[in-house]
């Protein structure tokens, strides 16, 4: 890469920069945006759409095509580092995740987790079928209306990793299909938020709710988005290396990065070598098998107290901060347009099928804190798991109840199967039709729906029964 490149990448970054600044100055400022919590990414990555040449088709600013083209690449490359952060860190016997240790309620909420974002899938993928069939001439692609699941149960950083996938399956659509999931993901924050609140008001009213009387408060500084109290704020991270030799978050970072070049190194190895199964994994699966391989190593070697969960932590919020407010800032608008009809009808119908199967389900199978449990897990599967934690608060404003932890668990062991089944799904929507499509996503829906059904007799009854939680 030649020095005017590397200038010219130096922009790029500069302008999502000042993007991001001013989503961050706005969400504290704008009430709207403070009470529906979006992320400065995402009011940042809008005004830069809107305000751009993309809209304007040449008009508003005159940001270069270099640029945008960069910021649509970005947030392929810079998933990589975020999901390979997930295992580094990880302390095998002592998380919590043992089976001894494992609840039937944390059972239920990655199987409601799963059953729910499991249903997105079909309803994308009848969707699709239903307008291939009745309105051809829109030319739907294969994977179509997958967009819907990973935008709502994934969250805008997903659509990086949707475009990354694609683009390394030399699918021409990538940029679209990256852009539609961008869509899906801010219809399912902004209407997830409403609902949720919506709901919290309601059943706070009738008594459905285990604590809360009313609605709740949000600190205003949560709602704004900074906090401006000294004796408030919290540290980013703990300081595991001496700065006289490297600062913490750089070797955080180096060993982050250094996974993800051996995954890199190792898929185009496979490429080279045309080694078959092996060359169609995607680089973000490599990073994260290649991290769990470096952890394993690294907490065998006793050196695991040089790795602290928050500055790793703080790293991946930093590359999905700017990954969400590239891909926001180069959507394919004019591209993403011919579909606004599809795509309006698997969000509106997620939206339906998402909120009763989340609280059909937890009313029917947890015997306590079922509202709550249903809040958290319907900010999840619209949102992200900050959506679902901000829903949860609302209820529970000082995590008395043990949903938190369930609910954490739960997610952990959902992101990870999620990431195991992604290679999985396109490939059955790409190679088959749709009713071997729909059988697959049917038993996605059947398996972990059993586990829920079952989970009071397979798993170690949760304790919190025995505290009196009934709503």
């Amino acid at each position: 890469m030649s020095s005017a490149q590397l200038t010219q990448l130096m922009y790029c970054f500069t302008v999502l920069s000042a993007l991001l600044l001013l989503g961050a100055y706005l969400r504290g400022v704008v009430p709207l945006f403070r009470k529906l919590f979006l992320p400065a990414s995402v009011i940042g990555g809008f005004i830069g759409l809107l305000a751009g040449p993309i809209i304007w088709g040449g008009g508003g600013i005159p940001f270069p095509k270099e640029w945008i083209s960069t910021w649509g690449a970005l947030p392929g490359i810079l998933i990589v580092p975020v999901v390979a952060s997930v295992p580094l860190g990880m302390r095998f016997g002592d998380s919590g995740l043992s089976a001894g240790r494992t609840s039937a309620n944390i059972i239920k909420m990655f199987g409601v987790l799963m059953v729910v974002a499991s249903a997105q899938i079909v309803v994308g993928n009848c969707v699709r079928e239903l307008f291939t069939t009745f309105k051809p001439e829109l030319g739907l692609y294969a994977p179509f209306g997958f967009e819907l699941s990973q935008g709502f149960a994934g969250g805008h950083g997903t659509a990086g990793v949707i475009g990354s996938f694609y683009k390394g399956l030399d699918l021409p659509y990538w940029e679209i299909a990256q852009g539609v999931t961008t869509t899906t993901a801010t219809f399912g924050l902004v209407g997830g938020m409403i609902m949720g609140i919506v709901a919290i008001n309601i059943a706070a009213r009738l008594g459905k709710t285990a604590i809360l009387k009313k609605p709740g408060d949000i600190p205003l500084d949560m709602g704004k988005g900074f906090q401006l109290s000294p004796d408030k704020q919290k540290s980013l991270g703990l300081e595991t290396t001496y700065n006289s030799s490297i600062e913490s978050i750089s070797f955080h970072l180096a060993v982050i990065l250094t996974g993800c070049g051996i995954a890199y190194i190792i898929m185009n190895a496979a490429k080279i070598y045309k080694i078959p199964g092996l060359m169609q994994i995607p680089i973000w699966a490599y990073a994260i098998l290649v991290m769990f391989a470096v952890n394993f190593v690294i907490q065998k070697a006793r050196l695991g107290c040089l790795i602290d969960n928050k500055t790793k932590s703080r790293i991946a919020g930093v590359c999905s901060d700017y990954a969400i407010a590239a891909a926001i800032a180069s959507m394919p608008v004019r591209a993403i347009m011919q579909y606004i009809t599809p795509i309006m009808a698997m969000v509106v119908i997620g939206y339906i099928v998402t909120f009763s199967l989340t609280m059909f389900l937890c009313w029917k199978f947890f015997d306590n804190c079922r509202f709550e449990r249903g809040m958290a897990i319907l900010g999840t599967c619209t949102g992200v798991f900050l959506t679902g934690l901000m829903l949860l608060k609302i209820c529970d404003p000082d995590y008395e109840l043990p949903v938190l932890n369930d609910y954490s668990v739960g997610f952990s062991f959902t992101s990870v199967i999620n990431f195991v089944l992604l290679p999985i799904t396109v490939n059955m929507m790409l190679n088959y039709g749709f009713a071997l499509n729909l059988a697959y996503q049917s038993a996605l829906i059947l398996v972990p729906l059993i586990l829920v059904v079952f989970a009071n007799q397979i798993f170690k009854p949760s304790a919190i029964k025995e505290r009196g939680w009934q709503n």
